[in-house]
């Protein structure tokens, strides 16, 4: 008896070997790649379509398991202590002169839901991922800024956004990371009133 001759699967078929588009094989193969791609390309280099091919799997199921690539960049290489798609809906569903606020409490109630290790994850990607910082700050523009970026004022907006970042990772930074009291234990309306001014002043304010 014959061995038939490997073709491409046909209707009946399904699946190459080794592929599990449903199984949660899938999903840690997606990660283990995105780590990869990411950190060999940054975030604007990579493509769904390369990390699903360094997956082995279909580019289809990047958007079953994670609904797109910010998702998975932020689960994969920052693990960012925020669903991106809620927070974006979150930032934009109040006044534009009252999202410094929302900004830093949206930013303030994630990290403390966790204890602030989800921020600490944040901060050791960026520091052993050889591109995560470029790719951080790709995604934060992309992803993140660029989606208000019309509630911001239109002069330096990149400025303005990094400005932003400066302001909310400083913050994670002393409250999570290095705990300097009495910011560290800080209850959040205080620190919102205290912070949200400044992120408002680098959001829609003169800059000079």
């Amino acid at each position: 008896m014959s061995t038939p001759t490997a073709g491409p699967p046909g209707p009946g078929t399904g699946r190459r070997r080794g592929r599990r588009p449903g199984g949660a094989d899938t999903r840690a193969a997606l990660l283990a790649a995105a780590r990869e791609v990411f950190a060999e390309q940054g975030y604007s280099g990579a493509t769904v379509r390369a990390i699903a091919r360094r997956a082995g799997v279909d580019a289809a199921m990047v958007n079953h398991w994670f609904g797109g690539k910010e998702t998975l960049f932020a689960e994969a290489v920052l693990r960012l202590p925020f669903e991106v798609e809620p927070l974006v809906a979150h930032l934009r569903s109040g006044p534009a002169g009252q999202l410094g606020a929302r900004m830093a409490r949206a930013f303030l109630t994630s990290w403390d839901a966790e204890g602030g290790t989800r921020f600490t994850a944040l901060v050791r990607s960026v520091a052993t991922h050889a591109d995560a910082g470029s790719s951080l700050r790709d995604f934060f523009l992309e992803n993140l800024f660029g989606r208000i970026s019309d509630l911001v004022a239109e002069d330096g907006r990149e400025l303005r956004a990094t400005l932003v970042a400066s302001q909310v990772m400083g913050l994670g930074m002393v409250r999570y990371v290095v705990h300097f009291e009495p910011l560290a234990s800080a209850g959040v309306d205080g620190l919102v009133a205290a912070v949200g001014p400044n992120i408002q002043r680098y959001l829609t304010g003169r800059l000079d």
